[in-house]
């Protein structure tokens, strides 16, 4: 049995909703997605545990255009796209996306991203300036996403909402 909930003030009632995971999608230039997964291989370990290709390809082609490759990275599972001919992205404000590793050993993360291609940005703070006083260093990667890698949060205060 459904709950029913007020959303977003409005007087209309909706049954509330149960969402079992999100997995975030990182487009890429066509035909990149290939080079993209392997970097993601490469440099963070993630494992591909699927891919989708599209039925269709222009005989100009030399790769497949991968509509969908799901990788498992720290537990988490990403999907990796090349952008379509026709794709249109959506420009909104606070669209910008950072991906956060989290790993004991921050330079040899940081280290294994750089020589698999990616670039490391600025310098690895720690203390106050960093996530929850741990570790953190900045990683982009060659298809313009930014990773920030992260040693394990110290408990943080709580957030009021």
């Amino acid at each position: 049995m459904a709950q029913e909930e007020v959303q977003n003030g409005g007087a209309e009632k909706v049954a509330a909703v149960t969402f079992t995971a999100v997995k975030p999608q990182l487009t890429v230039e066509a035909p990149k997605a290939v080079d993209a997964v392997q970097f993601y291989k490469s440099a963070f370990g993630a494992l591909e545990v699927g891919r989708t290709l599209h039925p269709k390809r222009k005989a100009d082609q030399e790769l497949p255009h991968i509509l969908s490759a799901q990788l498992e990275l720290a537990g988490s599972t990403i999907l990796v796209s090349d952008i379509a001919e026709n794709y249109t992205p959506v420009k909104a404000e606070g669209s910008g996306c950072v991906l956060c590793l989290e790993t004991e050993d921050v330079e040899a993360a940081i280290a294994k991203a750089v020589s698999a291609g990616g670039v490391a940005e600025g310098e690895i703070t720690e203390g106050d300036g960093a996530c929850c006083g741990g570790r953190v260093g900045k990683v982009k990667d060659p298809y313009g996403y930014v990773w920030l890698i992260c040693s394990p949060a110290k408990k943080c205060a709580d957030v009021v909402a």
